[in-house]
């Protein structure tokens, strides 16, 4: 039985359209955006420092003139992603499946419709399949009403298309029978920030799924389809006034990517994080208008790109992503006219695949940092790297051309060991995956992010619930649940009121993975706040609340 804390997504429907509305008109009214100064430091990006430095030029297909689109989309390739003269199509993510074919699950409405772009809330969504994965696609069947929407595999097969609002489930990917379900959300306390809408899903390594909501809290399903729990008490983006939307969030075999689109402020950033819950911002934009580029030169100039999507490669790496675009303002585009929209591929610098093979943690002191660079078909590292132009480190430093230089290398196989001296990297106690840059013989740029042989890519998640105090027994208990992929350590907690002082302390035991407890200590003072503090290790973890919670 779902106690009051739960939330039924289906409570969340008129809420959400509404605010959606809204979103569109002010978005509007205040020609949709402002020109965000980027910050100076931006400046000293080296190609390759940039998300969008991975984007290469389309597939090359037939072009298409006297087409639908403005001047400016004319000459764009006809066969690329999806398109129709007769359907506007928006959203929607590609995969691959076992019959060998690219499948795209896209929102689509009729180009005739009376409000035009305005009629997507009344959106189908389209199952349509391509031998190529950047298309063309066609159309082979629906799936159900729906908008924005976003598939993924669970690990016993079954198909989840997630739209606004719901999802639809079905037994196979060629399936003609789709089931129609809402999630369950538990906020754990936790404000809901900006609605459960325009959520994005990543693959966690047991099977469990992360999932980002458009306000950009963090949650987390045990497999995929049964109840959601919110496991951050703020948003994970940019601390900047911006207004974000289109989040897309992916986890390859070292990290979790996550690239989201502040529309007021004509920016998207990117971000990278070990457990998906705690997050680096890297410098520069992950992706702006003028991306859609033909290797002849030309390009498609389309009004605006949102709902990113990515495809992973056998290897769990970003190879393509995919974008919605409108050759004009949403709201210019009307029944009946020249104006519409489609969804485009583009493929991805997928990165080398590294690895750092230094046992010991590195340090200042390290002198030598050996590197395996991985052979793949149709790129031999010996042959095919310009190996002086080499830089690795920190992000912080390789993207702005700084880092280790190489020493010698040597070959192993067909794959190549590099080894770097060690004072210039920069390398943290705390990184992860460290990054490096170069280039290929042939001017290519070249990049990618190291695994390091001693960490621990799968740790222990302690998340808290808030405190709550009982006055009959004079005591304050928190729920403490590890949504980690590991027991977790005896760890040190502690609650703090918002002005500072210590309501109780102790010492919380091991948790299993997926693991809850309560936790109780004695308390003696008439606390009165609106905001609790919970420390449990290095973490912290802040709950608003009108007063303390209270049996």
């Amino acid at each position: 039985m779902k106690t009051r804390h739960h939330v039924n997504s289906r409570r969340l429907i008129i809420p959400i359209v509404i605010s959606i509305c809204i979103a569109t008109l002010i978005q509007s009214a205040y020609s949709q955006s402002i020109e965000r100064e980027r910050p100076a430091e931006w400046n000293g990006l080296i190609f390759g420092g940039r998300f969008i430095d991975r984007i290469e030029t389309m597939y090359d297909g037939k072009k298409g003139n006297n087409v639908w689109g403005t001047k400016e989309v004319q000459g764009r390739f006809v066969d690329n992603g999806i398109e129709s003269p007769d359907i506007s199509f928006w959203g929607g993510n590609i995969l691959k499946g076992n019959d060998g074919k690219y499948h795209i699950f896209v929102a689509g409405w009729r180009e005739d419709s009376p409000k035009g772009h305005m009629s997507w809330w009344n959106s189908t969504v389209f199952h349509a399949t391509s031998e190529c994965i950047h298309g063309p696609f066609q159309i082979v069947n629906t799936v159900g009403r729906g908008h924005n929407p976003e598939a993924y595999v669970l690990d016993d097969g079954r198909i989840i298309v997630y739209v606004i609002d719901g999802y639809y489930i079905a037994d196979d990917i060629n399936s003609l029978k789709w089931t129609y379900g809402v999630f369950d959300f538990e906020p754990r306390d936790r404000r809901i920030i900006e609605g459960l809408s325009n959520l994005s899903f990543a693959r966690r390594q047991d099977g469990s799924r992360l999932m980002v909501c458009r306000g950009g809290g963090i949650w987390i399903s045990k497999d995929g389809i049964s109840q959601y729990e919110q496991i951050t008490c703020e948003r994970v983006y940019p601390n900047v006034d911006g207004r974000f939307e289109d989040p897309v969030v992916w986890r390859d075999s070292l990290q979790y990517h996550l690239i989201v689109n502040d529309w007021y402020g004509r920016i998207a950033f990117y971000e990278r994080s070990m457990d998906g819950v705690h997050w680096v911002i890297e410098p520069g934009e992950a992706y702006t208008p003028g991306i859609a580029r033909h290797s002849d030169g030309t390009s498609e100039g389309w009004y605006k790109y949102e709902r990113l999507k990515v495809f992973q490669d056998q290897f769990g790496r970003a190879c393509q992503v995919n974008f919605a675009v409108i050759d004009t303002l949403k709201n210019e585009d009307k029944c009946k006219d020249r104006h519409s929209s489609k969804n485009i591929c583009i493929p991805l610098n997928p990165g080398l695949m590294i690895e750092i093979l230094n046992k010991d943690t590195i340090t200042s002191a390290t002198t030598e940092i050996k590197l395996i660079i991985k052979a793949e078909t149709g790129f031999i590292p010996y042959k095919d790297l310009d190996i002086e132009s080499l830089r690795l480190g920190s992000y912080n430093e390789v993207n702005f051309g700084r880092g280790s230089k190489p020493l010698k290398h040597y070959e192993k196989g067909k794959d190549l060991i590099v080894v770097f001296e060690g004072e210039n990297s920069k390398i943290a106690k705390d990184e992860w995956a460290p990054k490096l840059i170069g280039k290929r013989r042939d001017g290519g740029m070249v990049y990618g992010y190291a695994k390091l042989p001693y960490v621990d890519y799968r740790p222990a998640i302690l998340s808290a619930r808030c405190p709550v105090f009982d006055s009959l027994t004079g005591t304050l208990s928190i729920k403490v649940k590890n949504y980690g992929l590991k027991p977790s350590i005896e760890t040190d907690i502690a609650v703090f009121s918002d002005n500072g002082d210590k309501a109780a302390e102790g010492t919380l035991k091991s948790l299993a993975s997926y693991e809850e407890c309560t936790i109780s200590f004695p308390y003696t003072k008439n606390y009165d706040t609106s905001k609790w503090i919970v420390k449990i290790g290095c973490n912290e973890e802040k709950f608003q609340v009108a007063k303390h919670k209270s049996k």
